[in-house]
């Protein structure tokens, strides 16, 4: 199969490190060119999702056999991964970018072969619904004229991806269908509401669009009633993975050395060091606020800790406020690595916007980057409102969580510098191969922005305050570990798993409720926070301890995020750590 203009525009970018390539990289690259095409037409929304947009008019095909045909040809791309016989000769970003791969094909094929969500998970169908939809709206990078045949072709396949959902799905947890009937009302209101920026620039085409649009609402409302009158009723499938099923996803979501005993046991000794810091930090604290306390009230660390945050949760946003105190904070937080000189700043454009209705349901907010391929496009920065459903005492528990200091952590998390920046170093990457834009590590992406927390708090962003908020997040990330294994492992049940947020992390019950339910939509994916945290942190001791008299953070920072979003084992490799 010959390597398509879009890929070689994008290997005509590499760096460097090719210019002398053998003939196992030569090898290699075509191989990985020819698997990439295949993905890359197998999953068009991904391929949008990437900036290629070749395949803007199709959606992925759900059915037994196309996912029959995908698990074969992904075990014979194995096969002959594993018969390529001279990985010894492979050089400069080929060498990792071969590991990463067959990694990435092992994943997949465990996906297809035993995880199998096609048949228990109706979120899975998401991706062709209102989002396929979504990513040809978002971002300007072609004129309407271009996008709306488009818009038009995939609202067009939207009944068959349905059919191919009823079709497959079987039993799923209920859960998983009560967040699918959520998102999908959201889905309804963006086919009915959502086309119009683009739309509305071209009057003439919306003509011919509005009728297809109305009948792709409507079957989505037919979908709906489906899955509250149908699925909703067979729902009784377990959320719960099981130990043997958990343990390989965690090894492929994580690409790391870390058994999952060793992440628990690490897990537990940093829930204890972490109390014992955010008590240190909130002491000073506690004596200002409450110059009058006793001894004995001082001794009792949870009991300081705890009054400290709730004294911080008392300055909070609101739906109406959040967003908008959020542009504030990003400017802010920006400013501040530009002065204290922490890490370089990409000149690139992001938008906060509140959270699109048929993507809420799993995490307050998320960073949605566009894809290396996309020249034109801006990163999101997307915060969702409380749901309508929630009595006010609950929200007002959740934005006591969220306050006006959680919110600047949650800001350097998701936006400067972490997120927002660390995927913009990533898009800039260019190897030989789509291997890294692809197959990006979440651990490796979501622990830069935990450690990003770590380093701002250092330089003392935001004062003690925020210091706080940083060290009740790392609780968080520490929980989640805990959570995610706990539940899909050893059976942990809704008030233990409750009590530990609660209790261990000083969650308001808003979060924890939250969370609890993120936990029961996921596997594997809570515990990218904490080993990633844990993985970047350990670099950078290996980077001190290897110049101790020249350790530049700005340098090391910037060095770190020029490899794209590989696993942290092959940064290691490739800093000579």
């Amino acid at each position: 199969m010959k390597i398509v203009p879009m890929l070689l525009a994008f290997v005509s970018l590499a760096l460097p490190l090719t210019a002398n390539a053998t003939p196992a990289d030569d090898e290699f690259q075509k191989l990985a060119a020819d698997y990439i095409e295949a993905r890359l037409r197998t999953y068009p929304e991904d391929a949008t999702e990437l900036g290629d947009h070749r395949f803007d008019d199709k959606l992925t095909d759900y059915s037994k056999e196309a996912r029959a045909k995908e698990l074969a040809a992904q075990i014979a791309f194995l096969a002959k991964l594993k018969a390529f016989k001279n990985t010894d000769q492979l050089t400069g970003a080929n060498s990792v970018d071969f590991r990463i791969l067959k990694e990435s094909v092992e994943g997949e094929i465990f996906g297809l072969e035993e995880l199998k969500s096609a048949e228990w998970n109706p979120l899975t169908y998401n991706q062709s619904l209102a989002n396929a939809v979504y990513l040809l709206i978002a971002r300007d990078f072609a004129p309407p004229e271009e996008r709306i045949p488009n818009i038009r072709k995939r609202m067009e396949g939207i009944p068959r991806v349905i059919a191919q959902a009823k079709a497959n799905l079987k039993n799923p947890p209920r859960i998983y269908t009560e967040t699918a009937i959520e998102q999908v009302q959201g889905a309804i209101s963006f086919i009915r509401e959502g086309l119009a920026p683009v739309l509305d620039r071209a009057p003439e085409m919306k003509k011919t669009v509005s009728p297809v649009q109305e009948k792709t609402a409507v079957a989505l409302e037919q979908y709906k009633k489906w899955l509250q009158d149908d699925l909703l009723k067979r729902s009784e499938g377990d959320f719960r993975i099981g130990a043997d099923k958990f343990r390989k996803k965690l090894r492929f979501s994580l690409a790391s050395d870390l058994s999952m005993e060793e992440i628990m046991e690490r897990a537990r000794a940093d829930l204890a060091a972490t109390q014992a810091a955010i008590y240190e930090t909130a002491l000073p604290l506690h004596k200002q606020y409450f110059p009058d306390a006793d001894e004995a009230t001082l001794a009792d660390k949870k009991k300081v800790t705890t009054a400290v945050l709730d004294k911080l949760a008392q300055q909070h946003p609101t739906d109406d406020t959040i967003v908008g105190e959020a542009k504030k904070i990003v400017v802010e937080a920006t400013n501040f690595v530009r002065e204290k000189d922490l890490v370089t700043v990409p000149d690139k454009p992001l938008d906060v916007i509140v959270m699109p209705e048929f993507k809420r349901g799993q995490g307050i907010a998320y960073c949605d980057s566009p894809g290396p391929l996309e020249e034109n496009g801006e990163t999101f920065y997307a915060i969702e409102p409380t749901p309508a459903s929630w009595s006010e005492e609950r929200k007002n528990s959740f934005f006591r969580e969220y306050n006006n200091y959680m919110l600047r952590d949650l800001t350097v998390h998701e936006a400067t510098p972490g997120h927002y920046l660390q995927l913009m170093y990533a898009n800039q990457f260019r190897g030989p191969t789509l291997v890294r834009a692809i197959f990006r590590s979440g651990t490796f992406i979501e622990g830069w922005a935990v450690y990003s927390e770590q380093f701002m708090a250092e330089a003392g962003y935001g004062g003690p305050e925020v210091k706080m908020q940083q060290l009740k997040m790392r609780l968080r990330v520490i929980c989640n570990a805990i959570l995610d294994q706990s539940i899909h492992t050893a059976n942990m049940s809704e008030q233990e798993a409750l009590d530990l947020m609660m209790k261990e992390g000083f969650q308001q019950e808003g979060e924890a409720v939250a969370k609890w339910k993120r936990a029961r939509l996921s596997s594997a994916q809570l515990s990218t926070y904490f080993v990633g945290a844990a993985e970047h942190m350990e670099l950078r001791d290996r980077a001190k301890a290897k110049h101790v008299d020249s350790f530049d953070l700005k340098k090391y920072n910037d060095t770190v995020l020029s490899f794209g979003s590989p696993p942290a084992k092959y940064v290691r490799e490739l800093m000579g750590l």
